[in-house]
């Protein structure tokens, strides 16, 4: 597992230092539900800081102004259609182009767009990181690098049911529903496939740390 890292992490570097002149580049990190991709994005803008802006696929969830919040519980968030994919490719190309964008953002907890937009500015390095980036095309094509955080999936789950409990006011039962109704079948569909696309797979190893390194070493100005 190790070795097949280390070889990925190599092939990577060949990457990089094709793109490390291209500025700005945009990195995606994908991965399942409760992978650790937030983080993951975190570490390396904690690193690079002015020099990265950070997107989150979750704030292009679709508005759905016309159902209640009790109907909004039954909608498929885990489906490709359930996002605004199009604003978001407008957007990467938009900050890649030098300009700033206005960003969405989403209220968990109601299931709903807020009525606040982000500034967001180009920078540098563009990071991506959401669970569907891999599996829509129009996204991929503009991936200059492509990062894939795999971790079993009873580890995730358990990551899962802690931060929706926590940060998203979800109760154990609505959790469990959700993840058998739509985010296991939706990962098993949509997200595991979507690995094929990565230019690097980090596997469940744990402490990231090393790998965080060897990925960042290849940011350098």
């Amino acid at each position: 597992m190790i070795q097949h890292f280390l070889l990925s992490c190599l092939c990577l570097f060949c990457v990089f230092s094709q793109l490390v002149a291209q500025s700005p580049m945009v990195v995606g990190i994908a991965g399942g539900t409760g992978s650790g991709k937030s983080t993951f994005a975190k570490k390396i803008k904690e690193t690079f800081g002015e020099n990265v802006v950070l997107i989150e696929q979750d704030a292009y969830y679709k508005n759905l102004p016309h159902l209640g919040i009790e109907e909004r519980k039954f909608v498929n968030f885990d489906h490709p259609d359930s996002l605004d994919f199009p604003l978001l490719c407008q957007h990467l190309v938009t900050l890649k182009n030098g300009q700033s964008i206005l960003k969405p953002t989403y209220d968990f907890k109601t299931h709903s767009r807020t009525s606040i937009e982000e500034e967001v500015n180009p920078a540098k390095i563009i990071l991506v990181e959401g669970v569907l980036l891999f599996s829509v095309p129009e996204v991929r094509e503009l991936l200059d690098i492509k990062i894939f955080i795999d971790v079993k999936d009873d580890i995730r789950l358990l990551r899962r049911i802690e931060r929706d409990m926590q940060e998203r006011g979800r109760t154990l039962e609505e959790i469990k529903n959700q993840y058998l109704a739509t985010v296991k079948p939706m990962h098993q569909l949509f997200v595991a496939p979507s690995k094929i696309h990565a230019d690097v797979i980090i596997p469940a190893i744990g402490d990231t740390t090393e790998a965080e390194k060897i990925i960042t070493s290849r940011l350098n100005f």
